[in-house]
């Protein structure tokens, strides 16, 4: 189980909005429910945050 590196507290799985380029999406990831930072894997940053972030610096 991860824990926050600031808080100590456990990570729960929360849908989390991200944004980018005035554009947003949802996404269930780990996060602090203390501080709200957030986990991201790398699966999903390497997948599909980057197919968003691709398809919006094409339009």
């Amino acid at each position: 189980m991860w824990k926050c590196n600031a808080c100590n507290e456990p990570l729960v799985v929360m849908k989390t909005q991200f944004s980018y380029m005035d554009r947003s999406f949802t996404h269930e990831v780990e996060r602090c429910p203390k501080c709200g930072k957030v986990n991201i894997p790398l699966e999903l940053a390497e997948g599909r945050m980057a197919e968003v972030e691709e398809q919006l610096e094409d339009k």
